[in-house]
């Protein structure tokens, strides 16, 4: 058995809990590894964190300014040298089909790090990614590691709701970004894939607290149920709603996107349901999409939903921002989406989708002054590439 097949073997067979132990071991009887150690990002994206921290291990690191945070943000492998040459210190990306959880940190000798070795330490970070993934369905411990405070009850329940918080096709690019992190209440999104379909859902939720979590869990479960039963968008919109109704009888509601892609053609349909806001970057011009406004899910009994024809082109970039993003007020009074929000849009047009969110609200969060937030933000940013 070669090395690469032992340490995957390893990592295989190892429990839930033990991921990090798998790998440190076999790294080290394999690679002649010095150390191993794994960062996860925490929900606010600000920070790298240890999962199982030992007596030497490393503390938390910013994303923004550390060595493991390059790594983490590029998607790409980072080296360090030691001032002697003798060792390196090689930072590795681990994600899942684009959503990124954290680096795989590797000390070895310096003559051991060859190209073939870097491209074997890649995919064996990649390979820990997907069992973390199938590891946090029994147990809490990488999901522990990624909280640098305790979160509300309601945030917990709305980061259960996601589906991750970016994702990468050939088609396509999302990433997508919640605050406050810890202490969010309604701001959803979702999405599904197939093998010739994106749908993609962004709520802007009503309400504050446990009252705002249970309705857009409501209203998240109800539009997987009716998607999964094969209806289409305008049917899910209306299943939706009546659930919400049937349950608050119009004293709450939600304002909901709908959106499903057609992967070969760009070709969209939308569902506007008192929406969070949508907007355009093509060919480096921002511009607000005027959709076709019909109720939030919920507000009354029996309403009928339509769904509008819209198409994307390759290199376009899709924006959806909710109320707390739109409508936040600087000191003077301005409204984030006067001016600041399309200079924001063109400011990290070379940036990733999955850098972008966070990008787009620090620079809101730079608008809003010392003055706290009054609503949750959420930022999803979408590029299209279209099916070759």
């Amino acid at each position: 058995m070669d090395r690469f097949s032992a340490v995957e073997r390893a990592l295989r067979g190892a429990p839930p809990h033990a991921l990090l132990e798998a790998v440190r071991d076999a790294l080290i009887a394999h690679y002649t590894a010095v150390s191993v150690d794994l960062l996860v990002a925490d929900y606010a994206m600000t920070i790298l964190q240890p999962v199982q921290p030992l007596a030497d291990a490393v503390e938390p690191v910013p994303v923004h300014s550390s060595a493991p945070g390059r790594a983490f943000g590029s998607q790409q492998p980072y080296v360090e040298k030691q001032p002697r040459g003798t060792r390196v210190i090689a930072h590795f990306p681990v994600s899942v089909r684009g959503d990124r959880i954290g680096v795989l940190t590797v000390r070895l000798p310096a003559d051991g790090y060859t190209p073939p070795t870097e491209r074997e330490l890649q995919e064996i970070a990649e390979i820990l990614g997907h069992e973390i993934v199938v590891a946090e369905r029994d147990t809490d411990l990488y999901l522990q590691a990624r909280r640098a405070s305790r979160l509300t009850l309601a945030a917990e329940m709305q980061w259960q709701l996601l589906p991750g918080r970016s994702c990468s096709r050939p088609e396509y690019e999302i990433g997508a970004q919640l605050e406050p992190a810890y202490a969010i209440h309604g701001d959803n999104f979702d999405w599904s894939t197939s093998a010739d379909h994106l749908t993609l859902t962004v709520t802007n939720g009503m309400g504050e607290g446990i009252e705002a979590a249970l309705l857009t869990n409501l209203a998240i479960n109800a539009l997987r149920n009716a998607r999964r039963a094969g209806l289409g968008l305008a049917d899910q919109a209306c299943l939706a709603d009546q659930a919400i109704y049937g349950h608050y009888h119009g004293a709450a509601h939600l304002s909901v996107l709908l959106l499903r892609f057609h992967l070969a053609t760009g070709d969209a349909e939308i569902v506007d349901a008192g929406s969070p806001k949508m907007w355009r970057l093509r060919n480096g011009k921002p511009e607000p999409i005027d959709l076709e406004a019909q109720l939030p899910l919920g507000m009354f009994e029996d309403t009928l939903y339509r769904a509008q024809p819209f198409s994307v082109l390759p290199g376009d970039r899709l924006f959806f921002v909710s109320d707390g993003v739109y409508d936040a007020a600087s000191p003077a009074g301005e409204r984030y989406s006067d001016k600041a929000l399309a200079r924001a849009m063109t400011a990290t047009r070379l940036l990733p989708p999955s850098q972008v969110p966070r990008a787009v609200l620090h620079e809101l969060a730079g608008h809003r002054g010392p003055v706290a937030a009054e609503d949750d933000a959420m930022v999803l940013c979408l590029d299209w590439h279209g099916r070759r």
